[in-house]
């Protein structure tokens, strides 16, 4: 009897010893969930080097409240943030998009966050970023990207890739212009059949520039199969197909980056 009692007791141990190994599996297993959940979301921004308006003698650049809005928004949830350029340094900021009449809350902090500066003007080689380090890929617009992102074989490289990987791809305003020569692993286009936006004829009409730019990008869109659309001008509208993200114009610009941080989610 006495020997019947040591072997209850004996299991008795044995099964609490089990089920408190198996409670703090389960604590590291919701650790490690939890862990998974807020990881540390890493997103390469891309913007133009190209600083000239065509043929005008004006300068050019990347849109400022293009850049900042997703910046701040995407920075302020936990992201890190890289930035690359084709010729990699400075990247230039389009004037028209640092005056009063452009100036946003998101515009207001850039100009006093010295650290975005820096970044700014010490941006990464395009060809040197690898999609495999990043959870997505951004482009804010501005003129810029119409002349030397369209024709870059380093960013068609690189969408085509985070495509194949099924992560977010997101363009504003004049950037979905970048998607011009991007195939789908069957060689078609690969906006082809996809509902996307981007700046319209009539707002680059509206801002006098039709017959200066090397394209237009609601035109271009249109004969590479896309389904364009676009909302009324300079109204915020924005456009999600699967993990392509697209915004019309500047106002749109948070938007785009709302879309893509709940992608990442």
């Amino acid at each position: 009897m006495k020997t019947l009692q040591t072997i209850v007791v004996i299991l008795t141990l044995i099964t609490a010893s089990s089920c408190k190994e198996n409670t703090a599996s389960e604590t590291v297993s919701e650790g490690q969930k939890e862990l998974k959940t807020e990881k540390n979301m890493k997103v390469l921004f891309v913007l133009t080097s190209h600083d000239k308006l065509g043929d005008t003698g004006k300068k050019t650049g990347f849109w400022v409240e293009e850049f900042a809005s997703p910046y701040y928004t995407l920075l302020d949830k936990g992201a890190t943030i890289t930035i690359a350029t084709p010729k990699g340094g400075a990247a230039p900021v389009d004037p028209s998009s640092d005056s009063p009449d452009a100036a946003t809350e998101a515009t207001d902090r850039y100009n006093k966050d010295a650290d975005a500066k820096d970044k700014i003007a010490n941006t990464k080689v395009l060809a040197d970023m690898n999609p495999d380090d990043f959870d997505a890929v951004f482009y804010p617009g501005g003129h810029g990207p119409l002349w030397d992102l369209t024709n870059d074989a380093n960013s068609v490289a690189l969408i085509e890739k985070f495509d194949r990987q099924n992560k977010p791809i997101a363009f504003v305003c004049h950037a979905p212009a970048v998607l011009k020569d991007v195939k789908n692993e069957d060689g078609t286009a690969l906006v082809k059949g996809k509902k996307v936006t981007g700046f319209s004829n009539l707002e680059e009409a509206a801002v006098g520039l039709t017959e200066v730019v090397p394209l237009l990008l609601e035109d271009m869109l249109i004969e590479n199969g896309a389904f364009y659309s676009n909302g009324d001008k300079w109204a915020p509208y924005a456009v999600q197909d699967g993990n392509l993200i697209t915004g019309q114009n500047p106002a749109s610009s948070e938007l785009v980056a709302e879309k893509l941080l709940e992608t990442l989610k």
